[in-house]
């Protein structure tokens, strides 16, 4: 790649597209390395119906500097050079209730956005969730997410499956000293009980050395350019653009043994009928 800056030209970024000009420029920073742009070149598979949703659990609101951001803008970019419509939002900048019903405004809260961020989520494909590190666990801001995602997973699709389903998920994570795959075996464990789909390998994470120091987008920092990192942040990625092109092209998870419709009127699928003499 050379010197000049990469331009991110579609909704999103940083995290709002709603107050950020579509065409701005993230940062100095070339974003994709030339390991990166070859996955990127070689790739012959066709993407671009696919959707992903980006949510960034930073505890930073905007403009602050969200090192989070920096290593989700990796896999972001890395789709949306496939084609796929990406979009990210800080959910710190948004209202957001604290609940596990899908709207709070009707138990007590007098606003709440998560109703209409819940339609972004549903009209994906992917959803990663990046977040930081605090005292060895992912921010409260992450949880809070988790918990909104929760209080929506009863709901059921066309199949009668629970509605997540057919969806895949990962998630990225910054922070200083240690904590990295413990957030993360939380997250994709959440993510699976409510329904996800989680590709190998579907996490990544830059903590830096233990102790005091720079964050990952800080100069000296080595976090941008961490090999580690990179791999595992693109080996994510497309792990989440496969999966989620598999799934897409058989249309979803088979729907037998796993509808709660059924289930509720009575189905047992495989098992006998105990009613049946």
């Amino acid at each position: 790649m050379g010197a000049s800056r990469v331009v991110l030209n579609f909704q999103r970024r940083c995290c709002d597209a709603a107050q950020i000009n579509p065409e701005v420029t993230v940062s100095d920073r070339e974003i994709l390395t030339e390991k990166q742009m070859a996955t990127v070149e070689s790739s012959t598979t066709d993407y671009s119906d696919l959707r992903a949703f980006f949510i960034n659990c930073t505890l930073k609101r905007s403009p602050e500097v969200s090192n989070t951001q920096g290593l989700m803008d990796i896999s972001i970019e890395i789709m949306r050079r496939n084609g796929v419509d990406v979009e990210c939002i800080r959910a710190i900048d948004h209202d957001i209730a604290v609940g596990v019903w899908p709207d709070m405004t009707e138990h007590a809260w007098e606003k709440d956005e998560w109703p209409e961020i819940f339609e972004r989520v549903m009209a994906s494909d992917i959803l990663v969730l990046g977040m930081s590190i605090w005292l060895g666990e992912k921010s409260s801001v992450a949880t809070q997410i988790v918990e909104r995602l929760y209080g929506n997973s009863h709901l059921l699709n066309d199949a009668g499956q629970y509605a997540y389903y057919g969806r895949v998920g990962g998630c990225l994570i910054t922070g200083n000293e240690d904590g990295a795959k413990h957030c993360a075996m939380n997250t994709l464990y959440s993510l699976q009980h409510l329904g996800y789909v989680i590709p190998p390998q579907a996490d990544s994470g830059w903590i830096g050395e233990a102790g005091p120091g720079p964050s990952y987008l800080d100069e000296g920092s080595g976090g941008p350019a961490n090999d580690f990192t990179n791999r595992n942040t693109t080996f994510m990625t497309w792990n989440l653009l496969h999966l989620a092109r598999m799934l897409k092209d058989a249309g979803g998870i088979p729907a037998h043994g796993n509808q709660r419709s059924e289930w509720d009127a009575g189905c047992r699928f495989d098992f006998p009928n105990p009613e049946h003499r």
